[in-house]
């Protein structure tokens, strides 16, 4: 394995030549992590708009390249431990044999759009340094599953898998997190302090607010006693924690994370990238679960999107489920972060514009969200890969029954259960009834708008 080499230029518009020459001449190598077979050259830099990458490239590269969109979003500055981190994780890859490129993307903070055309420059530049691969595969997990379906709607793909991911679009898959933002302050009424400056709840956090996650975390547990054991708490703090998680249907174990979602990144959607204009509502929504429903509706926040902002916010982020290649989506049964349901948005989203056929669904019996089993994640893009080359369509019971073959390699579990179907969305996250709603723009519609709105979207 070689060490880092930061070499500050690419050299550009260069045809496609073997890739060893090509890659000893225009790119600095760096170390791979200990996942990645020996047998691999790493390569790691900064692209021209600021994006770190790390590029794994096999000694028996199988022509195929997977190109990953990672989650988040990360609010912080993007470093290359980000995309390093990444290779790590999805080694899995590149140990099968496929050449694999993953983006920390140029910017922290939310944005689809900015994901996706960070994904594109990377690709252009592993062709222009490799040549162009025989195949090319693009994999998203969790924020970057949703990624991952919108760039698989917009740039052409061979294949896509979607792992854990975020498929009910910006405009929906975050109610349940608008959800929690409200939620949580009628029973703790300390985000914010009645002695401190007030603020509607949609913008997630005040811009100007220097409170940061430990902080936050402070104020759950103050309210909550989620850190203390059971026994510990007032029987007020069990009360409350008890009415938060059964109205939101989040486990307690992902409330802290959630939490941090509802004030930080919405801080980061609304104040940094739509103006401070609003895209959520909780019009309409009757909340149940607690031990006093009419006297938390009656008192819980409410509020009404700007048109505008869902507008931008949709362009952005939401699916239209314009899909042309072979998509093939994994996702544990019992993800606390992105809730299995997302799976059921998803299939309704592609069935309702007529592309079905080029879906299939896989579930797993697996209760993390960042990461699934390796033996599952070779088996579900081997099942992609031979569905691109051959034309055949896997199912549910296909890609399990393959799996046993690659667990005797990772020794990681195989999970797989063909025969589950996800309720609907709206079986966990209540609709927004009665409240202005912004559908998601279809290929053409955004085409129009962004002809006579060129400032329409979230800006890289």
């Amino acid at each position: 394995m070689k060490t880092v080499s930061l070499i500050a230029a690419l050299a550009v518009g260069l045809t496609a030549i073997p890739a060893a020459a090509a890659a000893a001449d225009q790119l600095p190598t760096a170390a791979c992590p200990d996942t990645v077979s020996v047998e691999t050259t790493c390569y790691g830099g900064k692209d021209s708009n600021g994006a770190f990458y790390m590029i794994a490239v096999p000694r028996n590269w199988n022509g195929t390249l997977v190109l990953h969109t990672h989650g988040g979003p990360d609010l912080g500055a993007p470093t290359q431990e980000r995309s390093f981190d990444d290779l790590k994780r999805w080694a899995v890859m590149a140990n099968e044999g496929y050449a694999w490129a993953g983006s920390a993307y140029r910017r922290g903070g939310y944005g689809t759009q900015m994901a996706i055309l960070d994904t594109e420059n990377l690709r252009t530049l592993f062709t222009k340094t490799f040549g162009k691969p025989k195949t090319t595969l693009l994999h998203g997990q969790s924020w970057g599953g949703n990624i991952a379906a919108k760039a698989a709607e917009q740039y052409k793909y061979d294949g896509v898998l979607l792992t854990n991911g975020v498929m009910a679009g910006a405009t929906r898959g975050y109610n349940y997190r608008v959800d929690l933002r409200v939620i949580y302050q009628y029973y703790c009424q300390n985000h914010p302090r009645p002695t401190e400056p007030q603020y509607p709840l949609w913008m997630g956090l005040r811009k100007d607010s220097t409170m940061t996650g430990t902080g936050l975390r402070s104020r759950l547990q103050e309210c909550t006693g989620i850190e203390s054991k059971p026994e510990e708490r007032t029987a007020q703090q069990a009360q409350n924690l008890k009415d938060i998680l059964s109205v939101t249907k989040i486990p307690e174990r992902t409330l802290t994370s959630h939490l941090n979602f509802s004030t930080f990144t919405f801080r980061d959607i609304v104040s940094n990238r739509l103006g401070g204009r609003n895209p959520f509502t909780n019009l309409g929504v009757w909340y149940t679960g607690s031990h006093d429903d009419v006297a938390l509706n009656l008192g819980v926040q409410r509020f009404l999107a700007d048109p505008s902002a869902v507008r931008d916010l949709s362009y952005d982020s939401d699916l239209t489920g314009n899909i042309k290649v072979p998509v093939l989506t994994m996702h544990a049964i019992n993800d606390p972060t992105a809730f299995i349901e997302h799976e059921a948005a998803y299939k309704a989203t592609v069935t309702n514009a007529g592309n079905a056929r080029y879906l299939v669904q896989t579930f797993t019996q697996e209760s993390e969200h960042s990461s699934l089993s390796d033996s599952g994640y070779a088996s579900a893009i081997s099942a992609l890969s031979t569905w691109v080359h051959t034309g055949k369509k896997p199912t549910p019971a296909s890609v399990a029954a393959s799996c046993p073959t690659f667990d005797a390699k990772y020794h990681k579990g195989c999970f797989f259960e063909p025969g589950f179907t996800p309720n609907s969305y709206e079986s966990r996250v209540p609709p927004r009834i009665g409240a202005f709603g912004w559908p998601a723009l279809t290929e053409f519609q955004a085409k129009i708008w962004k002809r006579f709105y060129p400032n329409i979207g979230i800006a890289p």
